[in-house]
């Protein structure tokens, strides 16, 4: 009923200006910076509370969030058809941003939060439908890339920022700031953000039914068999985004406890990663498309995700994890290649279907690869029973172990298992027809919104 309200009232002049793709930035902005802000503070509290089992916990929390989110994002945006953008980003943002207080007062009530908002943690969904209702196809592209960059600059800056708070003042500090950029983002949408859904559209469709199928978020996923291309393509993509988002849900809280990196060492790390992925994403992706063609830009970048898990799999040391996080800024090349690939694949009228498709399984795999990579380090017993949170450093170099232990000769079971699984995506990758013909693949690319209207750039600069 409350959103249904807010809908109601959305048709009412609101907002500042006219809606554009400057409000859809501000709102992905402020929401991903002050998540950012608490990388240090989470994993010493994270440990904290899961001291025995904290990768498997981990794990379980971040599965759970991913797979509501995999069953919800059909709905919302069905309901965002018909009850309008605005209303759902603030609902959106405000239960993703609704467990940052709660980390200082309450860990467990914070965990438990955490996992379910992943029912309301689709604010990309709801962002590029906005941005879609604000442009036109020609635009639509470059305003996708422009949400795209702003989601890394706020990842690359804020764990910085974030450290640095937390070294000097404290993990309370850093939580209040988190906390009051939440709460700037929710105010912006009320107060500034106007609704991008036109008055006629939302008055033919309101009261209409949701359909079972909008909603369902298998639907896509049983279309996959139907175009042996886009079959193929699928599989890649699963095999190589399940260990991706399962490193993405792990990744730091293993270079602290295990690795023992400083958490400004880790903020630093994120800097240096996300900007080289920038690089990749924009000079050399264009370059290797060009030159190598999306399927041989696809191989590439799944052969640099092999290396960098393989490397993060056995590397023990320091400087191993630098070398491999430069070649894992390489591997990010991989999922805009795909998403051309498959533009490249259908028919022009089944775009948005095949788009879908891709979105559903990775939205599938962030569900399934944090759970995954929690067990597997609970099976091969990688525990942090004997090391102590790491508090108040704010040294560069990495901590020094605090008593020799023996080490494992695989340090890191899932990533080295992540990249038997890449090896086994470039094996299928290698028998997806590089295009139809000439005249059929010029004509299909050349709409590029098509494609982008439901890509994800998020998913993107996942490794970020």
């Amino acid at each position: 009923q409350l959103i249904r309200n807010i809908g109601r009232r959305s048709g009412a002049p609101q907002g500042i200006g006219r809606p554009s793709v400057y409000h859809a930035v501000v709102v992905i902005f402020l929401e991903f910076f002050a998540w950012g802000l608490l990388t240090t503070p989470m994993l010493t509290v994270l440990h904290e509370t899961f001291p025995q089992h904290t990768f498997l916990m981990n794990g379980l929390i971040q599965g759970v969030k991913g797979l509501l989110s995999f069953m919800s994002a059909p709905l919302i945006g069905a309901l965002s058809d018909v009850w309008g953008r605005r209303s759902f980003l603030l609902v959106t943002v405000f239960f993703t941003c609704a467990p940052i207080p709660l980390m200082r007062l309450s860990p467990w009530w914070y965990f438990a939060m955490i996992s379910m908002s992943g029912a309301f943690s689709v604010t990309f969904s709801v962002i590029f439908a906005y941005v879609a209702d604000v442009t036109d196809e020609r635009e639509r592209s470059t305003a996708y890339g422009l949400v795209s960059a702003t989601f890394a600059a706020s990842l690359v800056t804020s764990p910085a920022i974030g450290a640095y708070l937390s070294a000097w003042y404290g993990d309370n500090l850093v939580v209040l700031v988190a906390t009051l950029i939440a709460l700037a983002d929710i105010c912006f949408i009320l107060l500034a953000v106007p609704e991008s859904l036109p008055d006629k559209m939302r008055l033919n469709t309101w009261g209409a039914p949701i359909s079972w199928e909008q909603a369902d978020p298998f639907a896509s996923l049983r279309k996959v068999g139907q175009d042996s291309t886009v079959l193929l393509i699928c599989i890649t993509v699963f095999l190589s985004y399940l260990p991706e988002a399962g490193q993405y849900s792990s990744f730091f809280l293993y270079l602290r406890q295990v690795i023992n990196f400083s958490s400004t060492t880790i903020a630093v790390f994120i800097g240096v990663v996300g900007i080289l992925s920038i690089v990749a994403q924009t000079l050399f992706l264009t370059l290797l498309m060009r030159t190598l063609g999306n399927k041989n830009t696809v191989l590439l970048g799944l052969g640099f995700q092999i290396l960098q898990l393989a490397w993060y799999g056995f590397g023990s040391e320091p400087w191993m994890m630098w070398a491999a996080g430069a070649v894992a800024a390489m591997s990010s090349i991989t999922f805009p290649a795909v998403s051309a690939l498959v533009s490249q694949s259908a028919d022009p009228d089944k775009q948005g279907v095949v788009q879908g498709m891709i979105t559903g399984i990775r939205g599938l795999c962030n569900g399934l690869g944090p759970a995954l990579y929690g067990f597997i380090f609970f099976l091969f017993n990688v525990e942090l029973n004997t090391m102590d949170p790491i508090q108040g450093d704010y040294n560069i170099d990495p901590i020094p172990l605090q008593s020799p232990t023996e080490r494992a000769l695989i340090p890191g079971p899932p990533f080295l298992l992540g990249a038997c699984t890449v090896v086994v995506a470039f094996l299928v990758a290698l028998f997806i027809p590089e295009k139809r013909s000439c005249s059929s693949s010029s004509s299909q690319l050349s709409p590029p919104a098509a494609s982008d209207e439901d890509f994800e750039p998020l998913l993107q600069d996942s490794i970020v």
